[in-house]
């Protein structure tokens, strides 16, 4: 048998080229489950005229900005995408590239031979590659929640299940086209290349990954801004409800729900998910050169073809939940029914696990590192519900501490995401453990690869968790869109369609919670993953140009200290810009919703309020950061390669890692926790003087502590997770580079060519900074402009 040549090529047996052929057919029925269930969501009707008013209005701001961020950062691609073709043709091509294409050695094409030729055109395919599909779960599932949240909206009225069923469903469709994309593009480059896959899949990493950070940062940005500012004006100045048509920035806030956690979301875990083939595939391929099975590569690519399997199977069950015949069994609302969905698949993907690895792969630690990346999502459910959930303790404290203010709410918040952040990592601490329990006898790089293996089993039911998080803000606008359209109706129908969605709402808040903590984690595992790969890659470059082979990072090394130093600073600057531009468009959305509501019809709402000025706002706003931020994530690990050399990258990449880690959960939790504490004193019965309830002294102070922990948990956090991975990945790209290619000469000279590259990165980095840094004012005519035009409409 010799299927697509690959018994031939990558001397493949029979079992394992059909297992690959199961592999993409896997990849394709993930792909044929989410249109189906485009379908079956798109059949259910949109509701009243006055419901898709409002609707049309969201749709028309989402489109809009995400038009607008495509024009912002194709130029940068289009440059990336040459960088990443003649970048190949400055080092020599691999080993294992030679052996796969040895036939085009004494080929010449342009000044490459024909191995670094067929290589160059490969990576950069790739690149493209990894670019579209995270633009394509993005968008599309950005766009797929719009046309949910109206259909959830009108379900409520006829009942709980089928609302919850139209949420999830389309949030599913998001998770499936991640999975189905992802598994694709890296089982056809391995088909592909072979051996020489590690060379195109960087590609292919890169350019997904750096697509999710325009739209986590950019999406992170816009949401963040308009729901600060439709809540500090709204709630705290005016006492309105959350999506009061009153108010000029709801359509804002709405769209930002959307442009942020669906589509920056969803491009956020669908680059974990590359990363992590990536990653696996790289180290896999190693450990094929040490012992010639090529079990370590068929194993995770046949995992997450099951784990496609698995989100199908547990996806498909979540409204069965509710009227399941067993009453032990049974979910009482929505979040249980999602975590029985998680439980099937889990069950489903360890199982089938251990068949594998018992009669293929005949190495039981294989499926015992699955079982521990499976319980590893697992445990972060509880984790994270455990310091966000209302049930809980340190949710409860944090409402408590709304009685005596702002200031004791927000320091009850702050050591409450710290915490959490110490005990996430001693969970993936844990998991790491015992890896290097299971492996090491073996050597570093058989632990690395069980370490990319926990990522693998971590990431294998990405439907579940992309659903999940992509319900969150379903179900918000969902209830936005009833809040306006229905918020002088008090008929009993409306009143239970409105519970309805505010129980689903809620319920979306801690799952979007959870899914932060997942993409969080599989963030740490994919970029601890890509570290043994730095360290293995520049091995292999060090020992075919002669050099000293480098097998670890000394700390003790003055120059990697200081990376470390640096690489542990980088993290808290990228976040400091990222508030920083929500502070400042929330503080122009603030002023122009305060003007707005002077006018004359608004707070009686006779006068339709200008909801595209506040819209127009936030999209300026997160547009002038998007260029900066990825500007500097990719050219610091340039400057500190070039200048203090590969071993000191290490330890800045080993910087960013932990401090990126501590962070990003410390922000997501506290932001999480925030949020629910306001939800909580929300829900009591409204008694100002009792001081309860919406309107309520301690709900400004809960409002205050949530508005500060928004561009936390929805902005600075979430936008680490792909800015790690861009440094981890843009080192691995330039280490053959970095490492051929030194700043001072072994004779104690200056290599003035570098030295000028390392001026010009310099300089763009400084440029980066200053662009972040510079204060962009409304300018007055487009506000008087704003101003005639809502008289006019008057």
């Amino acid at each position: 048998m010799d299927i697509f040549l690959m018994g031939s090529r990558h001397n493949l047996n029979d079992f394992e080229q059909i297992a690959i052929l199961c592999v993409l057919g896997a990849a394709f029925i993930s792909l044929i489950y989410a249109a189906w269930l485009r379908t079956v969501v798109l059949k259910k009707d949109k509701g009243t005229a006055k419901m898709q008013e409002i609707w049309n209005a969201i749709r028309t701001g989402a489109d809009a900005y995400l038009s607008r961020q495509l024009q912002t950062i194709l130029p940068l691609i289009g440059v990336l995408t040459l960088v990443m073709f003649f970048s190949v043709g400055v080092v020599p091509p691999s080993r294992e590239a030679i052996e796969e294409f040895k036939t085009l050695e004494s080929t010449q094409i342009l000044w490459m031979n024909g191995v670094q030729f067929v290589i160059a055109v490969g990576r950069t395919i790739a690149f493209i590659l990894g670019a579209t599909f995270s633009l394509i779960v993005g968008q599309w599932g950005m766009r797929m929640a719009v046309q949910a949240n109206i259909r959830v909206a009108s379900a409520s009225r006829r009942g709980f299940n089928e609302a919850l069923s139209i949420a999830y469903y389309a949030g599913t469709i998001t998770g499936m086209l991640t999975d189905g994309l992802g598994l694709l593009g890296g089982t056809v480059i391995f088909i592909v290349f072979g051996r020489a896959a590690p060379d195109a899949l960087l590609g292919f990493g890169f350019g997904g990954t750096l697509l999710a950070l325009f739209m986590r940062v950019g999406g992170g940005i816009y949401t963040k801004a308009a729901d600060v500012g439709a809540d500090l004006v709204g709630k705290v100045e005016k006492d309105i409800p959350e999506d009061d048509p009153r108010n000029a920035a709801v359509i804002a806030d709405l769209v930002g729900d959307n442009v942020g956690d669906c589509a920056g979301m969803a491009a956020d875990i669908f680059e974990s998910y590359e990363t992590t083939i990536v990653s696996g595939l790289i180290l896999g391929l190693a450990l094929v050169a040490l012992t010639g099975e090529l079990k370590w590569i068929v194993y995770p690519l046949i995992i997450r073809a099951v784990g496609v399997i698995s989100s199908i199977l547990g996806t498909f069950t979540v409204p069965i939940w509710e009227k399941f015949p067993l009453k032990f069994l049974r979910a009482h609302d929505a979040e249980e029914a999602m975590f029985r969905s998680y439980e099937v698949s889990s069950v489903f993907t360890v199982t089938i696990s251990f068949i594998l690895a018992l009669t293929y792969a005949q190495d039981y630690r294989l499926a015992v590192l699955t079982a521990v990346g499976v319980g590893l999502a697992v445990a972060f459910n509880p984790l994270t519900s455990y310091f966000t959930s209302t049930k809980k303790a340190p949710v409860k404290e944090i409402v408590k501490s709304t009685n005596t203010g702002p200031a004791t709410t927000i320091l009850t918040g702050l050591s409450v995401g710290m915490e959490s952040s110490v005990w996430a990592l001693f969970v993936i601490a844990i998991a790491f453990m015992i890896g290097l329990l299971l492996y090491t006898g073996d050597g570093a790089t058989y632990v690395l690869y069980a370490v990319a293996m926990i990522g693998i089993g971590m990431l294998s039911h990405t439907g579940n968790n992309v659903a999940m998080d992509s319900y969150g803000p379903i179900s918000d606008n969902a209830n936005g869109i009833g809040e306006m359209a229905w918020h002088d109706m008090k008929d009993k129908e409306t009143l239970k369609a409105r519970q309805i969605m505010a129980d689903l709402d809620a319920v979306g808040n801690t799952t979007k919670a959870i899914t932060k903590g997942v993409a969080i984690a599989s963030a740490v595992i994919a970029a601890v993953s890509l570290f043994g790969s730095y360290i293995t890659d520049v091995g292999r470059v060090q020992e075919q140009l002669g050099q000293v082979v480098m097998d670890s990072i000394r700390v003790s090394d003055t120059k990697v200290f200081v990376g470390l130093l640096i690489g542990g600073a980088l993290p808290w600057l990228f976040s400091s810009f990222s508030i920083r531009a929500v502070s400042r468009a929330a503080a122009q959305i603030v002023e122009e919703v305060r003007r707005q509501f002077k006018i004359p019809g608004i707070m009686t709402g006779k006068v339709t309020p200008d909801y595209a000025r506040v819209v127009s706002i936030s999209t300026a706003s997160a547009q002038k950061e998007l260029i900066p931020l990825a500007t500097i994530a990719v050219l610091m690990p340039l400057v500190i390669g070039l200048v203090l050399q590969v071993e000191a990258l290490g330890g800045f990449l080993a910087g960013i890692i932990l401090s990126g880690q501590l962070l990003a959960v410390f922000q997501s939790n506290a932001g999480g926790a925030w949020d629910n504490a306001k939800k909580s004193i929300e829900d009591e019965p409204r008694d100002l003087k009792a001081n309860t309830g919406k309107g309520s002294e301690r709900h400004k102070a809960a409002v205050v502590g949530d508005t500060v922990g928004d561009p936390l948990k929805d902005t600075a956090g979430p936008a680490l997770n792909p800015m790690i991975k861009v440094a981890n990945l843009v080192s691995l790209l330039a280490a053959p580079v970095i490492v051929k290619y030194q700043l001072f000469t072994e004779e104690g000279g200056v290599n003035f060519v570098v030295l000028a590259v390392v001026a010009a990165l310099l300089g763009a980095t400084i440029w980066a900074i200053a662009q972040s840094n510079r204060q962009v004012q409304a300018a007055p005519v487009v506000v008087e402009k704003a101003v005639k035009k809502t008289r006019a409409a008057r």
